[in-house]
């Protein structure tokens, strides 16, 4: 069982959060994953590099996958249908960006 594991980016592994693991993506990205099966959508916070099976593109929570409406299916067919920037972490400040002088 991977709960209470160090993730990739370094934080625990709570499998009742809404989280995924991507090959690439940035930690801290969100994206939201929808279900072919059910037609469900959740939004999942990148904290983990994954999956390790090739033809395969993201590893869900319990939590995300029971959201989506397809946990215990092992595998299921998904889609990322949005990508969305980084939050910052609490008692973090966003990124600025740069002004012109």
């Amino acid at each position: 069982m991977l709960h209470g594991r160090k993730t990739a980016s370094g934080e625990r592994y709570d499998m009742n959060e809404l989280t995924a693991a991507h090959k690439t993506l940035p930690f801290g990205t969100r994206v939201i994953v929808r279900s072919l099966q059910t037609g469900r959508e959740v939004a999942v916070r990148i904290v983990d590099r994954g999956p390790h099976l090739k033809n395969r593109i993201i590893d869900l929570s319990h939590a995300a996958a029971a959201a989506l409406g397809i946990k215990g299916h092992g595998i299921s067919e998904v889609q990322i249908v949005q990508q969305m920037p980084a939050r910052p972490a609490a008692g973090e400040l966003a990124p600025r960006s740069a002004s012109p002088q």
